[in-house]
Protein backbone atom coordinates (compact mmCIF):
# COMPACT_ATOMS: atom_id res chain seq x y z
CA UNK A 1 0.00 0.00 0.00
CA UNK A 2 1.49 3.75 -0.94
CA UNK A 3 1.23 6.99 1.17
CA UNK A 4 -1.78 8.77 1.08
CA UNK A 5 -0.18 11.81 2.56
CA UNK A 6 -3.53 13.11 4.52
CA UNK A 7 -2.33 14.19 7.49
CA UNK A 8 -4.15 17.37 7.39
CA UNK A 9 -8.03 17.89 7.79
CA UNK A 10 -9.65 17.18 4.29
CA UNK A 11 -11.80 20.21 3.25
CA UNK A 12 -15.61 19.61 2.06
CA UNK A 13 -15.92 21.43 -0.89
CA UNK A 14 -19.55 21.67 -3.13
CA UNK A 15 -18.14 21.93 -6.51
CA UNK A 16 -17.64 18.97 -8.02
CA UNK A 17 -18.61 15.17 -8.81
CA UNK A 18 -16.50 12.76 -8.33
CA UNK A 19 -16.48 9.22 -9.91
CA UNK A 20 -18.36 6.70 -8.23
CA UNK A 21 -20.99 8.66 -6.88
CA UNK A 22 -22.57 8.95 -9.93
CA UNK A 23 -22.61 5.30 -10.35
CA UNK A 24 -24.32 5.59 -6.79
CA UNK A 25 -26.67 7.69 -7.49
CA UNK A 26 -27.88 5.89 -10.77
CA UNK A 27 -28.19 2.67 -8.72
CA UNK A 28 -30.48 4.40 -6.27
CA UNK A 29 -32.69 5.53 -9.43
CA UNK A 30 -33.37 2.65 -10.19
CA UNK A 31 -35.60 2.30 -7.32
CA UNK A 32 -36.12 -1.57 -7.49
CA UNK A 33 -37.24 -3.05 -3.86
CA UNK A 34 -33.93 -5.23 -4.41
CA UNK A 35 -31.77 -2.13 -5.38
CA UNK A 36 -33.10 -0.36 -1.97
CA UNK A 37 -33.19 -3.60 0.80
CA UNK A 38 -29.05 -4.19 -0.81
CA UNK A 39 -26.28 -2.04 0.76
CA UNK A 40 -26.34 1.72 -0.33
CA UNK A 41 -22.56 1.23 -1.29
CA UNK A 42 -22.79 -1.93 -3.76
CA UNK A 43 -21.80 0.55 -6.37
CA UNK A 44 -18.74 2.10 -5.06
CA UNK A 45 -16.15 -0.46 -6.29
CA UNK A 46 -12.46 -0.98 -4.82
CA UNK A 47 -10.37 1.57 -6.69
CA UNK A 48 -13.22 3.83 -7.51
CA UNK A 49 -12.40 7.56 -6.26
CA UNK A 50 -13.20 8.50 -2.84
CA UNK A 51 -12.68 12.05 -0.87
CA UNK A 52 -15.43 14.56 0.78
CA UNK A 53 -17.10 15.68 -2.36
CA UNK A 54 -18.08 11.92 -2.90
CA UNK A 55 -19.34 11.56 0.30
CA UNK A 56 -21.35 14.85 0.17
CA UNK A 57 -22.59 13.55 -3.15
CA UNK A 58 -23.86 10.22 -1.64
CA UNK A 59 -25.50 11.56 1.36
CA UNK A 60 -27.31 14.35 -0.73
CA UNK A 61 -28.44 11.25 -3.40
CA UNK A 62 -29.34 8.67 -0.08
CA UNK A 63 -31.88 11.37 1.14
CA UNK A 64 -33.59 11.68 -2.04
CA UNK A 65 -34.61 8.06 -1.77
CA UNK A 66 -37.15 6.75 0.62
CA UNK A 67 -35.71 5.09 3.72
CA UNK A 68 -34.58 1.59 3.82
CA UNK A 69 -33.29 0.19 7.09
CA UNK A 70 -30.26 -2.31 6.73
CA UNK A 71 -30.91 -6.03 6.81
CA UNK A 72 -30.68 -7.69 10.24
CA UNK A 73 -29.00 -10.40 9.15
CA UNK A 74 -26.68 -10.86 12.06
CA UNK A 75 -27.75 -14.66 13.67
CA UNK A 76 -29.04 -14.60 16.43
CA UNK A 77 -26.17 -16.33 18.39
CA UNK A 78 -24.29 -13.19 18.13
CA UNK A 79 -27.26 -10.61 18.84
CA UNK A 80 -27.86 -12.46 21.99
CA UNK A 81 -24.59 -12.11 23.11
CA UNK A 82 -24.52 -10.89 27.24
CA UNK A 83 -22.15 -7.80 27.32
CA UNK A 84 -19.48 -9.57 29.40
CA UNK A 85 -18.62 -12.37 26.33
CA UNK A 86 -19.32 -9.78 23.83
CA UNK A 87 -16.26 -7.82 25.79
CA UNK A 88 -14.51 -10.76 25.40
CA UNK A 89 -14.27 -10.57 21.72
CA UNK A 90 -10.61 -8.00 20.59
CA UNK A 91 -9.52 -7.49 17.34
CA UNK A 92 -5.87 -9.50 16.74
CA UNK A 93 -3.36 -6.56 16.88
CA UNK A 94 -1.23 -7.96 13.90
CA UNK A 95 -4.36 -7.42 12.35
CA UNK A 96 -4.88 -3.87 13.35
CA UNK A 97 -4.88 -1.45 10.76
CA UNK A 98 -1.35 0.46 10.03
CA UNK A 99 -0.08 -1.46 12.44
CA UNK A 100 4.36 -1.42 12.90
CA UNK A 101 3.69 1.52 9.36
CA UNK A 102 4.76 4.41 12.28
CA UNK A 103 1.91 6.80 11.67
CA UNK A 104 1.09 7.14 15.44
CA UNK A 105 -2.48 5.45 14.58
CA UNK A 106 -3.65 2.15 14.73
CA UNK A 107 -7.67 1.23 13.89
CA UNK A 108 -9.14 -1.94 15.05
CA UNK A 109 -12.16 -2.68 13.50
CA UNK A 110 -15.29 -3.95 15.84
CA UNK A 111 -17.19 -6.90 15.60
CA UNK A 112 -20.78 -7.28 15.42
CA UNK A 113 -22.62 -8.62 18.65
CA UNK A 114 -24.43 -7.53 21.69
CA UNK A 115 -26.47 -4.55 20.85
CA UNK A 116 -24.25 -3.67 18.40
CA UNK A 117 -26.35 -5.72 15.98
CA UNK A 118 -26.07 -3.05 12.70
CA UNK A 119 -23.43 -3.76 10.18
CA UNK A 120 -20.81 -1.15 9.30
CA UNK A 121 -19.40 -1.43 5.60
CA UNK A 122 -15.92 -0.13 6.56
CA UNK A 123 -13.57 1.22 3.44
CA UNK A 124 -9.71 2.30 3.77
CA UNK A 125 -8.37 5.30 1.12
CA UNK A 126 -5.44 5.46 -0.02
CA UNK A 127 -3.79 7.79 -2.73
CA UNK A 128 -8.05 9.16 -3.29
CA UNK A 129 -9.56 5.47 -4.32
CA UNK A 130 -11.19 3.41 -1.75
CA UNK A 131 -11.32 -0.41 -1.36
CA UNK A 132 -14.01 -2.18 1.03
CA UNK A 133 -12.36 -4.20 4.17
CA UNK A 134 -13.59 -7.74 3.81
CA UNK A 135 -14.28 -9.77 7.06
CA UNK A 136 -12.10 -12.27 8.36
CA UNK A 137 -12.66 -14.00 11.32
CA UNK A 138 -9.27 -14.94 12.00
CA UNK A 139 -8.86 -11.16 12.17
CA UNK A 140 -10.49 -11.49 15.80
CA UNK A 141 -9.48 -12.97 19.38
CA UNK A 142 -12.91 -14.61 20.30
CA UNK A 143 -12.20 -15.77 24.14
CA UNK A 144 -13.91 -18.88 25.06
CA UNK A 145 -16.47 -18.45 21.80
CA UNK A 146 -16.36 -20.87 19.15
CA UNK A 147 -15.28 -18.89 16.20
CA UNK A 148 -17.75 -18.52 12.85
CA UNK A 149 -17.11 -20.77 10.13
CA UNK A 150 -14.03 -20.19 7.20
CA UNK A 151 -16.40 -17.80 5.00
CA UNK A 152 -19.23 -16.41 7.42
CA UNK A 153 -19.35 -12.33 6.58
CA UNK A 154 -20.61 -11.12 10.24
CA UNK A 155 -19.20 -7.65 8.81
CA UNK A 156 -18.36 -5.03 11.75
CA UNK A 157 -19.81 -2.46 14.01
CA UNK A 158 -17.38 0.01 14.00
CA UNK A 159 -13.58 1.04 14.83
CA UNK A 160 -11.58 1.73 18.07
CA UNK A 161 -8.45 3.76 17.45
CA UNK A 162 -5.26 3.32 19.07
CA UNK A 163 -2.34 6.55 19.71
CA UNK A 164 1.39 5.86 19.73
CA UNK A 165 1.87 2.77 22.38
CA UNK A 166 2.41 3.41 26.35
CA UNK A 167 4.97 1.20 27.78
CA UNK A 168 4.90 -0.60 24.92
CA UNK A 169 1.33 -1.33 25.48
CA UNK A 170 -1.88 0.29 22.77
CA UNK A 171 -3.06 3.51 23.90
CA UNK A 172 -6.63 3.57 23.58
CA UNK A 173 -8.23 7.06 22.21
CA UNK A 174 -11.18 6.90 20.25
CA UNK A 175 -13.96 4.86 19.66
CA UNK A 176 -16.98 5.11 16.80
CA UNK A 177 -19.80 2.18 17.33
CA UNK A 178 -23.67 1.80 17.55
CA UNK A 179 -26.24 4.79 16.24
CA UNK A 180 -24.00 7.94 15.43
CA UNK A 181 -22.06 7.58 18.92
CA UNK A 182 -18.54 8.17 19.58
CA UNK A 183 -15.64 8.67 22.58
CA UNK A 184 -12.65 9.62 22.91
CA UNK A 185 -10.26 10.33 25.93
CA UNK A 186 -6.70 12.21 26.80
CA UNK A 187 -4.34 10.23 28.04
CA UNK A 188 -3.93 8.80 31.30
CA UNK A 189 -7.96 8.87 31.25
CA UNK A 190 -10.94 7.06 30.98
CA UNK A 191 -13.91 7.03 28.76
CA UNK A 192 -16.86 9.15 30.20
CA UNK A 193 -18.90 11.35 28.18
CA UNK A 194 -20.77 9.79 24.72
CA UNK A 195 -20.79 12.30 21.66
CA UNK A 196 -23.67 12.07 18.80
CA UNK A 197 -22.59 13.00 15.27
CA UNK A 198 -26.27 13.68 14.82
CA UNK A 199 -29.19 13.57 16.85
CA UNK A 200 -32.96 13.77 15.58
CA UNK A 201 -35.84 14.91 18.19
CA UNK A 202 -34.13 14.75 21.51
CA UNK A 203 -36.32 15.08 24.08
CA UNK A 204 -39.39 15.33 21.86
CA UNK A 205 -43.03 14.19 22.70
CA UNK A 206 -42.83 12.44 19.43
CA UNK A 207 -39.68 10.75 20.77
CA UNK A 208 -36.60 10.42 19.59
CA UNK A 209 -35.59 9.33 16.57
CA UNK A 210 -31.63 7.27 16.13
CA UNK A 211 -29.37 8.02 13.07
CA UNK A 212 -26.81 5.44 12.90
CA UNK A 213 -23.68 4.97 10.82
CA UNK A 214 -23.82 3.35 7.44
CA UNK A 215 -19.86 3.34 6.41
CA UNK A 216 -17.22 4.58 7.40
CA UNK A 217 -13.81 5.32 5.17
CA UNK A 218 -10.45 5.53 6.86
CA UNK A 219 -7.81 7.11 5.03
CA UNK A 220 -4.71 5.77 5.62
CA UNK A 221 -1.77 9.10 7.35
CA UNK A 222 0.91 9.28 5.94
CA UNK A 223 4.29 8.77 8.36
CA UNK A 224 4.55 10.18 11.38
CA UNK A 225 1.25 11.83 11.06
CA UNK A 226 -0.44 10.89 14.15
CA UNK A 227 -3.64 11.62 12.73
CA UNK A 228 -6.22 10.14 11.45
CA UNK A 229 -9.32 11.32 8.90
CA UNK A 230 -12.59 9.60 8.90
CA UNK A 231 -15.20 9.76 6.54
CA UNK A 232 -18.95 8.69 7.68
CA UNK A 233 -21.70 8.05 6.06
CA UNK A 234 -25.10 8.85 8.13
CA UNK A 235 -29.02 7.96 7.68
CA UNK A 236 -32.18 7.91 9.02
CA UNK A 237 -35.77 8.03 8.36
CA UNK A 238 -35.99 12.02 8.08
CA UNK A 239 -32.28 12.62 7.20
CA UNK A 240 -28.93 11.25 5.97
CA UNK A 241 -26.00 12.92 6.56
CA UNK A 242 -22.19 13.38 5.58
CA UNK A 243 -19.26 13.45 8.38
CA UNK A 244 -15.84 14.54 7.94
CA UNK A 245 -13.58 14.17 10.85
CA UNK A 246 -10.13 14.32 11.92
CA UNK A 247 -8.87 12.45 15.23
CA UNK A 248 -5.55 13.79 16.50
CA UNK A 249 -4.77 11.68 20.08
CA UNK A 250 -2.34 13.41 22.22
CA UNK A 251 -2.29 15.13 25.30
CA UNK A 252 -5.77 16.50 24.76
CA UNK A 253 -7.50 14.51 21.85
CA UNK A 254 -9.25 16.71 19.17
CA UNK A 255 -11.39 15.77 16.75
CA UNK A 256 -12.12 18.12 14.01
CA UNK A 257 -15.50 17.47 12.57
CA UNK A 258 -18.39 18.99 9.32
CA UNK A 259 -21.25 17.60 9.39
CA UNK A 260 -23.82 18.41 6.86
CA UNK A 261 -27.52 17.42 7.32
CA UNK A 262 -29.76 16.40 3.90
CA UNK A 263 -33.48 16.62 5.22
CA UNK A 264 -35.53 13.74 3.54
CA UNK A 265 -38.46 15.51 5.87
CA UNK A 266 -39.10 18.29 7.27
CA UNK A 267 -36.76 19.14 10.27
CA UNK A 268 -37.52 21.27 13.41
CA UNK A 269 -35.10 19.63 16.02
CA UNK A 270 -31.76 18.64 15.04
CA UNK A 271 -29.37 18.35 17.45
CA UNK A 272 -25.24 19.03 16.93
CA UNK A 273 -22.44 19.11 18.69
CA UNK A 274 -24.87 16.55 20.56
CA UNK A 275 -22.93 14.78 23.99
CA UNK A 276 -24.23 12.30 27.00
CA UNK A 277 -22.67 11.85 30.62
CA UNK A 278 -23.95 10.23 33.89
CA UNK A 279 -24.53 12.29 36.93
CA UNK A 280 -26.48 10.29 39.76
CA UNK A 281 -25.48 12.17 42.97
CA UNK A 282 -23.32 14.86 44.60
CA UNK A 283 -22.94 17.97 47.07
CA UNK A 284 -25.44 19.66 45.12
CA UNK A 285 -28.23 17.14 45.42
CA UNK A 286 -28.03 14.34 47.20
CA UNK A 287 -31.85 13.06 47.78
CA UNK A 288 -31.93 9.80 49.43
CA UNK A 289 -29.03 7.95 47.91
CA UNK A 290 -27.37 5.29 50.46
CA UNK A 291 -24.52 4.85 48.91
CA UNK A 292 -21.02 4.31 50.77
CA UNK A 293 -19.50 6.97 48.41
CA UNK A 294 -19.86 10.82 49.09
CA UNK A 295 -20.44 11.70 45.27
CA UNK A 296 -20.74 9.72 41.60
CA UNK A 297 -20.85 11.62 38.37
CA UNK A 298 -18.60 11.32 35.49
CA UNK A 299 -19.99 15.04 34.61
CA UNK A 300 -20.21 18.00 36.93
CA UNK A 301 -21.64 21.08 35.05
CA UNK A 302 -22.38 22.36 32.01
CA UNK A 303 -20.36 25.39 30.40
CA UNK A 304 -21.28 27.94 27.60
CA UNK A 305 -19.68 30.66 26.18
CA UNK A 306 -22.36 32.94 25.22
CA UNK A 307 -22.03 34.82 21.88
CA UNK A 308 -22.32 38.31 23.72
CA UNK A 309 -18.65 36.24 25.70
CA UNK A 310 -20.56 35.67 28.71
CA UNK A 311 -19.05 32.78 30.37
CA UNK A 312 -21.72 30.58 32.01
CA UNK A 313 -21.69 27.67 34.55
CA UNK A 314 -24.90 25.30 34.94
CA UNK A 315 -24.36 22.36 37.51
CA UNK A 316 -26.46 19.25 36.65
CA UNK A 317 -28.89 17.57 38.70
CA UNK A 318 -30.27 13.90 38.62
CA UNK A 319 -34.28 15.53 38.76
CA UNK A 320 -37.11 13.51 40.27
CA UNK A 321 -38.67 14.54 36.45
CA UNK A 322 -37.58 15.31 33.63
CA UNK A 323 -36.38 18.61 33.33
CA UNK A 324 -35.38 20.50 30.16
CA UNK A 325 -33.52 23.96 29.74
CA UNK A 326 -33.28 25.92 27.14
CA UNK A 327 -30.52 28.34 26.72
CA UNK A 328 -31.41 30.82 23.67
CA UNK A 329 -28.34 32.38 22.13
CA UNK A 330 -26.69 33.07 18.88
CA UNK A 331 -23.35 32.31 17.11
CA UNK A 332 -22.13 30.55 20.76
CA UNK A 333 -18.23 30.54 21.33
CA UNK A 334 -18.51 27.15 22.57
CA UNK A 335 -20.35 24.62 25.42
CA UNK A 336 -19.63 21.40 26.66
CA UNK A 337 -19.60 19.09 29.71
CA UNK A 338 -16.73 18.73 32.05
CA UNK A 339 -16.05 17.24 35.01
CA UNK A 340 -14.21 19.91 37.67
CA UNK A 341 -13.86 17.59 40.43
CA UNK A 342 -10.08 16.04 40.34
CA UNK A 343 -9.28 14.60 43.09
CA UNK A 344 -9.98 10.99 43.84
CA UNK A 345 -11.32 12.34 47.35
CA UNK A 346 -14.26 13.14 45.71
CA UNK A 347 -15.48 10.50 45.01
CA UNK A 348 -13.51 7.36 46.48
CA UNK A 349 -14.01 5.35 44.36
CA UNK A 350 -11.10 3.53 43.55
CA UNK A 351 -12.56 1.23 40.55
CA UNK A 352 -14.48 3.73 38.28
CA UNK A 353 -12.34 6.70 38.85
CA UNK A 354 -14.76 9.10 37.94
CA UNK A 355 -11.77 11.87 38.36
CA UNK A 356 -10.07 10.49 35.41
CA UNK A 357 -13.46 10.96 33.05
CA UNK A 358 -12.75 13.37 30.06
CA UNK A 359 -14.68 16.74 30.13
CA UNK A 360 -15.99 17.77 26.29
CA UNK A 361 -15.78 20.90 24.92
CA UNK A 362 -17.49 22.05 21.62
CA UNK A 363 -16.25 25.19 19.82
CA UNK A 364 -17.87 26.16 16.57
CA UNK A 365 -16.06 27.31 13.49
CA UNK A 366 -17.64 29.57 11.85
CA UNK A 367 -20.66 31.11 12.94
CA UNK A 368 -24.27 28.87 13.33
CA UNK A 369 -26.95 31.59 13.46
CA UNK A 370 -29.82 31.46 16.19
CA UNK A 371 -30.58 29.21 18.50
CA UNK A 372 -30.14 27.54 22.10
CA UNK A 373 -28.14 25.27 24.07
CA UNK A 374 -30.86 22.59 25.51
CA UNK A 375 -29.55 20.91 28.70
CA UNK A 376 -31.86 17.33 29.29
CA UNK A 377 -31.71 16.15 32.66
CA UNK A 378 -32.97 12.50 32.82
CA UNK A 379 -33.94 11.00 36.62
CA UNK A 380 -31.86 8.15 36.74
CA UNK A 381 -31.06 5.25 39.76
CA UNK A 382 -27.95 3.74 37.98
CA UNK A 383 -24.75 5.09 37.50
CA UNK A 384 -24.84 2.89 34.17
CA UNK A 385 -27.30 5.15 32.41
CA UNK A 386 -25.95 8.70 30.45
CA UNK A 387 -28.73 10.35 31.70
CA UNK A 388 -27.36 14.22 31.34
CA UNK A 389 -27.62 15.62 27.62
CA UNK A 390 -26.70 18.79 26.22
CA UNK A 391 -26.39 19.64 22.25
CA UNK A 392 -27.07 23.02 19.95
CA UNK A 393 -30.25 23.14 18.22
CA UNK A 394 -30.77 25.45 15.26
CA UNK A 395 -33.65 27.90 15.39
CA UNK A 396 -34.57 27.45 12.11
CA UNK A 397 -36.03 24.88 10.89
CA UNK A 398 -35.02 22.67 8.02
CA UNK A 399 -37.28 21.99 4.90
CA UNK A 400 -37.32 18.25 3.29
CA UNK A 401 -34.80 18.39 0.79
CA UNK A 402 -32.59 21.27 2.43
CA UNK A 403 -28.95 21.20 3.38
CA UNK A 404 -27.13 22.41 6.22
CA UNK A 405 -23.27 22.53 7.40
CA UNK A 406 -21.85 22.69 10.59
CA UNK A 407 -18.54 23.03 11.43
CA UNK A 408 -16.66 22.23 15.02
CA UNK A 409 -13.53 20.98 16.99
CA UNK A 410 -14.08 18.84 19.74
CA UNK A 411 -11.37 18.97 22.87
CA UNK A 412 -11.58 15.47 24.78
CA UNK A 413 -9.50 16.99 28.05
CA UNK A 414 -8.81 17.50 31.67
CA UNK A 415 -10.29 21.24 30.88
CA UNK A 416 -11.36 23.52 27.99
CA UNK A 417 -9.11 25.35 26.62
CA UNK A 418 -8.71 28.71 28.21
CA UNK A 419 -11.32 31.82 26.95
CA UNK A 420 -11.69 33.86 29.78
CA UNK A 421 -9.92 35.14 32.84
CA UNK A 422 -12.93 34.85 34.83
CA UNK A 423 -12.58 32.92 38.56
CA UNK A 424 -14.73 29.65 37.99
CA UNK A 425 -17.36 27.70 39.82
CA UNK A 426 -15.40 24.67 41.90
CA UNK A 427 -18.25 23.95 43.81
CA UNK A 428 -21.82 24.09 44.21
CA UNK A 429 -23.75 22.64 47.65
CA UNK A 430 -27.07 22.64 48.73
CA UNK A 431 -29.09 21.98 52.19
CA UNK A 432 -31.89 22.57 54.39
CA UNK A 433 -32.56 25.98 54.72
CA UNK A 434 -33.42 27.90 58.44
CA UNK A 435 -37.21 26.98 58.50
CA UNK A 436 -39.88 25.80 55.65
CA UNK A 437 -39.01 25.36 52.54
CA UNK A 438 -35.70 27.55 52.66
CA UNK A 439 -32.86 25.76 50.86
CA UNK A 440 -29.01 26.96 51.54
CA UNK A 441 -26.46 27.24 48.78
CA UNK A 442 -23.18 27.57 49.34
CA UNK A 443 -21.33 28.17 46.04
CA UNK A 444 -17.20 28.41 45.98
CA UNK A 445 -15.24 30.30 42.90
CA UNK A 446 -11.69 30.45 42.55
CA UNK A 447 -9.01 32.03 39.92
CA UNK A 448 -6.97 34.81 39.10
CA UNK A 449 -9.39 37.30 38.97
CA UNK A 450 -10.18 36.70 42.86
CA UNK A 451 -6.49 37.36 43.70
CA UNK A 452 -6.45 41.04 44.28
CA UNK A 453 -7.12 42.26 47.56
CA UNK A 454 -8.24 45.83 46.59
CA UNK A 455 -10.36 43.96 43.52
CA UNK A 456 -12.25 42.15 46.98
CA UNK A 457 -12.95 45.59 48.44
CA UNK A 458 -15.47 46.58 45.85
CA UNK A 459 -16.26 42.73 45.14
CA UNK A 460 -20.21 42.85 45.33
CA UNK A 461 -22.64 39.58 44.45
CA UNK A 462 -25.97 39.60 42.18
CA UNK A 463 -27.76 37.21 43.35
CA UNK A 464 -31.50 36.35 41.87
CA UNK A 465 -34.71 33.79 41.59
CA UNK A 466 -37.27 33.88 39.77
CA UNK A 467 -39.88 32.83 41.01
CA UNK A 468 -38.79 32.90 45.01
CA UNK A 469 -37.13 35.01 47.00
CA UNK A 470 -33.37 35.57 48.50
CA UNK A 471 -32.22 35.62 51.88
CA UNK A 472 -29.18 35.80 54.20
CA UNK A 473 -26.44 36.36 51.45
CA UNK A 474 -23.35 36.75 53.05
CA UNK A 475 -20.13 37.38 50.68
CA UNK A 476 -16.16 35.30 52.26
CA UNK A 477 -13.36 36.56 50.24
CA UNK A 478 -10.26 34.49 50.43
CA UNK A 479 -7.74 36.68 47.98
CA UNK A 480 -4.33 34.51 49.73
CA UNK A 481 -6.16 31.20 48.20
CA UNK A 482 -7.83 33.08 44.91
CA UNK A 483 -11.36 32.03 46.09
CA UNK A 484 -14.93 33.74 47.32
CA UNK A 485 -17.54 31.63 49.14
CA UNK A 486 -21.53 32.95 48.42
CA UNK A 487 -23.88 31.63 51.05
CA UNK A 488 -27.71 32.20 50.41
CA UNK A 489 -31.08 30.79 51.22
CA UNK A 490 -33.91 30.50 48.64
CA UNK A 491 -37.49 31.18 49.89
CA UNK A 492 -39.54 29.50 47.06
CA UNK A 493 -42.55 30.17 48.86
CA UNK A 494 -44.94 27.77 46.76
CA UNK A 495 -43.33 27.55 44.05
CA UNK A 496 -42.63 24.46 42.17
CA UNK A 497 -39.18 25.67 40.13
CA UNK A 498 -36.78 27.94 40.78
CA UNK A 499 -34.53 29.98 38.15
CA UNK A 500 -31.49 30.59 40.21
CA UNK A 501 -28.24 33.12 39.00
CA UNK A 502 -25.75 34.38 40.54
CA UNK A 503 -22.27 36.44 39.48
CA UNK A 504 -19.55 38.48 41.59
CA UNK A 505 -18.97 41.91 39.76
CA UNK A 506 -15.78 44.15 41.04
CA UNK A 507 -15.74 47.53 39.92
CA UNK A 508 -19.15 47.07 37.60
CA UNK A 509 -16.89 44.02 36.05
CA UNK A 510 -17.43 40.34 36.33
CA UNK A 511 -15.38 38.81 38.71
CA UNK A 512 -17.03 35.41 38.15
CA UNK A 513 -18.42 33.34 35.35
CA UNK A 514 -22.10 33.49 35.45
CA UNK A 515 -23.81 30.18 38.03
CA UNK A 516 -27.32 29.34 37.09
CA UNK A 517 -29.26 26.90 38.90
CA UNK A 518 -32.92 25.42 38.54
CA UNK A 519 -34.31 23.92 41.94
CA UNK A 520 -37.29 21.90 42.28
CA UNK A 521 -38.52 20.02 45.37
Amino acid sequence: MRESGADTAPRISRRGVMRGAGAFAASLAAGSAAAQNASPLASLADGAPFGADALLDIARALSKQPYAAPANDLPESWAALPRERYAAIRGNPNAFLFRGEDRGVTIEPLHRGFVFTRPVQLYVIEDGRMRRLVYDPAAFEFGNLPPPPPGTDLAFSGIRIFGDPVDGQNREVAVFQGGTFFRAMARAQTYGVTARALALRLADNRGEETPYFRALWIERPSVGAKAVNLFALIDSESATAALVATVRPGDVTIIDAQLTVFARAALDNVGVGAMSGMYLFGPNERRSQDDVRPAVYEISGLKMVRGNEEAIWRPVVNPQTLQISIFGDENPRGFGLLQRSRDQIWFQDDEQRFERRPSLWVEPIGDWGAGAVQLVEIPSDSEVNKNIIAYWRPKAPMAAGGEATFAFRQFWWWWPPERTKLAIVTQTRSGKGSSGRRRRFVVDFAGEALGDARATVEMAPTVSASPGAILNVRVMPFPERKSCRVMFELDPGSESMCELRLVLTGSGQPLTETWLYRWTP
